[in-house]
């Protein structure tokens, strides 16, 4: 079963070159398992035992699933992030030389490894918008073959690059386009004639360059799994199985992947956003909640923070903590860090053991070495627009903010699995003192 979860991660990371493709993916999982769409600009009308989703900018969703009986209701919420550190093509996509070459200017979006992502054949994808007619529309592009590399420095020019070499990105990360065949004009040209319009009508592109490199599940045992954009698809993939298997009869799950962690959050799509709070009341007052029932509902709701996490290097296992780190296949992480960084607390904490033990799946702990810094993610940003009861939790993994990342072959299926039964669970918050958490029936070692 693992092996077919992982074939099945693999190729929805690998039909999500970009952010706006992962939420295309997203959006066919949810269409087949007869969730109903629902536009922003438009009336909601949701009903009890419903299913929806909405989606902003292309590259953020929200889903949702009402139970039957929401009197006393409370939100069971998962959130992950549809991006990766990627370089982005700016508007005016063309260098001119030296001679007959033709270059692409780009610029970085997000802490990407730099040295990865060179003498690797990579293609674009991402979003266009084309007229059509009176109309503006939008379509997802992505070349579907590689179209660009960005060629290293020979050695020989370059004598030091194995004592380190810091990359200057306005330079040394140009991608190589032409030779001399193509001229200016010819990168919309390209995409102009892909979608099968006048460049004309071509208007505007948020494109990224994509390693379409197939990922795979390797080792003499089986062990790891490689793919490109692993952090943060592979916790999005899993919170989302848990979240489709993971129905309940009280209160409403919730499951939401943002855009633009990789840079903060702080856009109308990302999780600094006010679109989770949005979304919470417009789905609060379709189904009658006043003001304070919604305070209340609020007050005794949950999120699961989900990206992933640092495993121990094999080669620098004094990177992490002597005591609070993970390896792979050991199961799901949960994220503590005393600035604040992560959401977890030990309430959260103690609720997110429960349920991982009450389906059968291990975790792990993890904190930063105290003399080193860590990131931060989605849980504490989101929880500046809705207060809530959260914690920060992942999948193990090496090389972050690689192009080719790595990762536990039986993580994922160990991951759905503690979603699922999240999302099953009878958890009832009465305060910050006291919680109780009851499985659903027939939960206790059940497996995807």
């Amino acid at each position: 079963m693992n092996q077919t979860l992982n074939e099945q991660l693999l190729d929805f990371i690998h039909r999500s070159p970009s952010m706006f493709h992962a939420i295309a993916s997203i959006r066919a999982e949810l269409d087949a398992a007869g969730y109903m769409p629902l536009l922003e600009t438009e009336a909601w009308h949701i009903e009890r035992d419903g299913k929806y989703y909405t989606v902003r900018n292309g590259s953020s969703l929200i889903a949702f699933q009402v139970g039957r009986d929401t009197q006393n209701c409370s939100f069971r919420i998962a959130a992950a992030h549809s991006d990766s550190p990627v370089y982005k093509i700016k508007a005016a996509p063309e260098l001119k030389g030296p001679e007959e070459m033709l270059r692409l200017n780009v610029e970085a979006y997000g802490g990407m490894i730099d040295s990865t992502w060179l003498d690797r054949p990579l293609s674009v994808a991402g979003r266009v918008l084309i007229r059509n007619g009176d109309a503006v529309e939008t379509r997802l592009f992505c070349t579907d073959r590689d179209v660009v590399l960005i060629p290293n420095l020979a050695i020989h020019f370059n004598r030091d690059v194995n004592k380190g070499y810091a990359f200057n990105r306005q330079t040394d990360l140009c991608p190589l386009f032409s030779a001399g065949k193509l001229k200016e004009g010819d990168f919309d040209a390209m995409v102009a004639g892909q979608l099968g319009i006048d460049p004309k009508n071509l208007l505007a592109k948020d494109l990224f360059l994509a390693n379409r490199q197939k990922g795979c599940v390797w080792g003499a045992a089986g062990e790891f799994i490689s793919s490109p954009r692993l952090d943060d698809l592979q916790c999005a993939f899993s919170a989302l199985r848990g979240f489709l298997a993971g129905e309940r009869e009280n209160g409403v799950n919730v499951f939401c992947c943002f855009d633009n962690e990789e840079v903060g959050s702080n856009t109308r799509q990302g999780a600094m956003s006010t679109f989770l709070k949005d979304c919470l009341k417009r789905i609060s007052g379709c189904l009658g909640l006043n003001s304070e029932e919604y305070a209340r509902a609020v007050a005794s709701s949950f999120l699961l923070s989900a990206d992933n996490a640092h495993a121990v290097h094999p080669n620098h296992p004094e990177k992490t903590d002597a005591e609070n780190r993970c390896f792979l296949n050991r199961g799901i992480v949960i994220k503590e860090n005393a600035a604040q960084k992560y959401t977890t607390d030990a309430v959260s904490r103690a609720i997110v053991r429960e349920i991982c033990e009450m389906s059968g799946e291990p975790y792990q702990l993890f904190a930063n070495r105290s003399d080193m810094a860590g990131g931060s993610t989605l849980g504490n940003l989101s929880n500046i627009q809705v207060s809530l009861h959260a914690a920060d939790v992942g999948l193990p993994q090496l090389a972050m903010h690689s192009s080719y990342e790595t990762a536990g072959a039986e993580d994922t299926a160990s991951a759905v699995n503690v979603f699922r039964a999240y999302y099953r669970a009878d958890l009832c918050i009465e305060n910050d003192d006291k919680f109780v958490l009851r499985p659903s029936a027939g939960l206790k070692g059940e497996k995807s």
